[in-house]
């Protein structure tokens, strides 16, 4: 049994979430200790027990522990198996982190997949639904995985009450992903969304996108989203270059202004224009389980954040080819696989 400390780097869940995963791929039952150890609140979360559910549940896995707020689990893992499932985390915790739990094991899996995840889709403090979709998703399909996401109802935190779905095709044949430059600009575009909320604050945080950005009305859009829990808000900026997509998001919070709110993804969005690297802070970290599931290929990031270093340090513990990070000079970073 492989045994993890869940408090090495970062702390997080996801030192929970990818030793799961690759448990699942590899086979190998593993036991993770002092979970989450880096928060707050340590221990198991309801986002984290509904994705050891759903671990088990696609592979027949044995599961010891990993109640919430237990900070030890072991997972046996039994034979991946392809199907319909449906998980409800029953907060506003994070669907797209219960998806990336299992999407490794499914995509070899013996057949296509659905998966129904409700809980949060906009939350600050994992992927939205929109960085899966633009950013992270299409540079997989290059390599060899068909995965189709839909946004089936949106859920801003802290109310919760989204819903996404995943059309997992098994994969045939890996092909490297090789990503060194960005290409030319396509197109930038910055998604401003309001539920439940005064008018204004959409007004506020678009007009200081433009202002931050320098980028046209057109380019600029708010979009209200109705019928959904609780207020929420939140501003995606999006830069779509030949050959990778950026999304950079920010959260409206009480006690936050919208100028504040819109500042913040502006900063984000022109921090990456000016780094120069294709990846983004937080695609270089999500490309590393796709990476070692292909076993070759190579991409170039800026200076990896503590996250990425601790998401390394765990694919280190399994037997997959292992990423190597290596000085790509002009503080940047290339993260490679073979030769």
């Amino acid at each position: 049994m492989i045994s993890i400390d869940g408090s090495m780097g970062e702390g997080g869940g996801q030192v929970l979430r990818t030793s799961v995963a690759l448990a699942l791929v590899t086979g190998a039952p593993v036991r993770i200790d002092n979970i989450r150890a880096g928060r707050s609140k340590p221990g198991v979360m309801r986002q984290h027990r509904t994705a050891l559910l759903a671990a088990a549940d696609v592979s027949g896995s044995e599961l010891v522990g990993g109640d919430v707020g237990a900070t030890s689990v072991e997972l046996r893992p039994g034979r991946i198996q392809a199907g319909e499932y449906s998980y409800q985390v029953g907060t506003a915790g994070s669907t797209t982190l219960v998806l990336q739990t299992v999407l490794p094991a499914l995509l070899r899996a013996d057949g296509p997949s659905t998966v129904r995840i409700e809980g949060g889709t906009h939350n600050p403090w994992s992927p939205p639904f929109e960085f899966l979709k633009s950013s992270l998703l299409p540079l997989m399909r290059r390599m060899g995985a068909r995965v189709e996401l839909t946004l089936d109802r949106h859920g801003f935190h802290p109310a919760g009450g989204g819903a996404i779905t995943a059309r997992i095709e098994p994969v045939q044949d890996w092909f490297p992903l090789e990503l060194e430059e960005r290409g030319e600009t396509v197109s930038r575009s910055a998604r401003i969304l309001t539920a439940n909320l005064p008018h204004g604050v959409g007004d506020r945080e678009a007009k200081t996108i433009r202002s931050r950005l320098r980028w046209s009305e057109d380019e600029v859009r708010i979009q209200p989203i109705p019928h959904v829990r609780g207020p929420g808000n939140a501003v995606i900026c999006s830069l779509e270059s030949e050959r990778v997509t950026e999304t950079c998001c920010a959260f409206g919070s009480r006690g936050v202004s919208a100028e504040q709110v819109a500042f913040d993804a502006a900063a984000q969005i022109r921090s990456y224009m000016k780094e120069g690297a294709p990846v983004g802070t937080h695609l270089a970290d999500q490309l590393m389980i796709p990476l070692a599931l292909a076993g070759t290929g190579s991409y170039v990031a800026g200076p990896l954040s503590r996250h990425a270093l601790t998401n390394l340090d765990v694919i280190r513990q399994f037997d997959v080819p292992q990423p190597i990070a290596e000085d790509a000079g002009e503080r940047r970073t290339r993260i490679r696989i073979g030769d």
